[in-house]
């Protein structure tokens, strides 16, 4: 008798198990994400090694790490649940996401550029119709190369602003503000407004994020690049939100979006004035990749975070 082939032994859910453990990293929190128990993944996790003929996740320190070979097969693993995404998404058009039932994880990586309200109305309405799901919010960072993590799964959606937003990935348009400056109550350009001109602006202590990563610029230092203007930045921080404390504190200039600066003007001894150079306003996205683009929760998600955006800035 033939032989059947391994392929015979292999259904998509198992590809599935498969690239969520090891993205997950962890049996427990995989069956959390697939919605099921952790015996049941366990198992299929037991299938996997045998007809892989490895381990796949062992213990490391105080948790698990893929091995090589399970690293090696992540990236047809997540080729091969594209795939099926576009071939089989459409039919799933129609199905409902069960939000008050579900137990599912959703992970957002997120800037706090946008407003410092954002986040917790997002919790809050997310957990007020969905009281048994589960998030994890990621900071974008230096460190965190969000495409990638989209192509793999590893987060279902990024939020962030961008002067070019990456064309290989989906895109939802959140709000578009308007950039001003922030600056403390006593700083000059609050004093005397002839006297903040464009050569002074530039000339002035910035405070300026982070780079998302080495060598790049964020939105406001790419548009004075193409200007063939620079500004002194001598303050660099990954914590925005502190940013304006450190204004209030100093003669250091925030540039950034109106809706920022308005939530802290009635807490520190703050001002908003006019930007003297002209820039674009700023457009904040929500990024996700075809890997969820038909998948009922993924459009769920992204709803919730579009009503958020629209009702902040509303109010």
């Amino acid at each position: 008798m033939t032989k059947r082939p391994v392929f015979d032994k292999i259904e998509l859910y198992l590809v599935r198990v498969f690239h969520t453990v090891i993205t997950e990293r962890s049996v427990s929190r995989a069956a959390l994400r697939l919605q099921t128990t952790q015996p049941a993944v366990s198992a299929q996790l037991k299938r996997l090694r045998s007809l892989i003929g490895d381990p796949l996740l062992v213990r490391s320190g105080q948790g698990m790490a893929p091995t090589d070979a399970a690293l090696e097969l992540l990236e047809p693993a997540t080729e091969i649940l594209r795939s099926a995404q576009l071939m089989f998404g459409s039919r799933a058009k129609g199905l409902e996401f069960d939000a008050a039932h579900s137990g599912i994880v959703f992970r957002i990586a997120a800037s706090d550029y946008l407003d410092p309200l954002f986040l917790p109305e997002l919790v809050a309405r997310i957990k007020t119709a969905a009281p048994g799901v589960k998030l994890e919010i990621l900071p974008l960072s230096g460190e965190f190369d969000y495409r990638r993590s989209l192509a793999r799964a590893e987060v279902d959606l990024v939020i962030g602003n961008w002067l070019e937003p990456p064309g290989e990935l989906h895109l939802g348009r959140l709000l578009t503000d308007e950039v001003v400056c922030l600056v403390a109550e006593d700083h000059p350009a609050v004093q005397r407004p002839r006297w903040w001109t464009a050569e002074r602006y530039l000339q002035s202590e910035h405070v300026a994020p982070t780079p998302l990563h080495p060598g790049a610029r964020g939105v406001i230092d790419e548009h004075l690049l193409g200007l063939g203007l620079s500004r002194n930045i001598v303050v660099r921080s990954p914590h925005f939100g502190l940013a304006p404390l450190m204004v209030a504190r100093s003669r250091l200039v925030l540039t950034t979006g109106r809706q920022f600066c308005n939530r802290y003007t009635g807490q520190f001894p703050l001002r908003v004035v006019r930007c003297p150079v002209s820039f674009p306003p700023l457009n904040y996205y929500q990024l996700w990749h075809e890997l969820s683009h038909q998948s009922a929760a993924g459009r769920w998600l992204r709803e919730q975070v579009r009503e958020t955006a629209h009702a902040l800035s509303a109010r």
